[in-house]
């Protein structure tokens, strides 16, 4: 089943995503935008794989084995704000912010962010998954944004997703690298998710309750993707949660930010 096109107006933006898990935002980035962003993203790529650094991000577990073949590999690191200044203003571009205070009101907060090359032909899949158990938050505010640099079909191994399963809440077992995943997955097969085909400058939002996954890329072109993870102003993170954690004000006020916290 493809993705139809969301073309509602500004104000059902909340209402799609609450209802379905996911939203998808078009040309929230213009041409000239993108070339600019393209052109550092492909920057990235060249110091990453110059570093030494193990950079292939290609999952573990039991789940992926049922869709991914050996040579598989996806090029990634994390925060590019780090490397770029241009992909540091991106996150805060009127038209993405737009979007994105509509969902979580005006208190925006990036957690992190990630870059993502599938390469052409063996771009590594993700079996399903919820995101929550990686950077878990008390009111469960948590959303990741997708910025589309380059095209995403399904033979590129775009997004999937099972519209409303975010309504699952929290499901023990989900983070797609369990070595006895949670039997619930099985009836969510990553065959049947709705592929969220997306074209440059595009962005997709969703819940990180919702059911996601990506099949291989085996096209003859890269897809390139940075995912942003934020959470309301208002919100914060659970104690103990360890990933990597920016607390950058998008928008708005962090009203959980201490001395210690700011810090870090």
């Amino acid at each position: 089943m493809k993705n139809q096109t969301l073309t509602n107006g500004k104000n059902d933006i909340k209402t799609i995503f609450n209802e379905k898990g996911y939203y998808l935002a078009k040309k929230v980035f213009n041409d000239q935008q993108i070339k600019i962003l393209e052109k550092d993203f492909d920057k990235i790529v060249t110091q990453l794989s110059k570093s030494g650094e193990n950079i292939d991000a290609t999952w573990e577990g039991e789940k992926i084995k049922e869709i991914r073949n050996e040579k598989d590999r996806i090029v990634h690191t994390h925060n590019v704000h780090k490397y770029s200044s241009e992909w540091l203003k991106a996150f805060y571009s009127p038209k993405f912010i737009e979007v994105v205070t509509e969902i979580l009101g005006k208190d925006v907060i990036m957690h992190h962010n990630k870059l993502f090359q599938k390469p052409a032909e063996n771009g590594s899949p993700f079996p399903m998954h919820q995101d929550w158990s990686y950077f878990p938050t008390y009111q469960d505010s948590m959303i990741a944004g997708i910025i589309h640099i380059s095209n995403a079909t399904d033979e590129m191994g775009c997004l999937r997703v099972y519209e409303g399963s975010h309504k699952l809440g929290r499901v023990l077992g989900t983070n797609g690298q369990e070595s006895s995943p949670a039997a619930i997955l099985s009836n969510y097969p990553i065959e049947n998710a709705i592929p969220i085909e997306a074209e440059v400058g595009d962005v997709v939002f969703f819940h990180y309750f919702t059911l996601h996954g990506s099949m291989p890329n085996r096209s003859s072109k890269t897809r390139k993707t940075v995912l942003v993870q934020m959470h309301s102003g208002t919100d914060k993170m659970e104690d103990g949660a360890d990933h990597p954690n920016e607390n950058l004000v998008l928008n708005g006020w962090n009203h959980h930010i201490t001395r210690v916290k700011a810090g870090q």
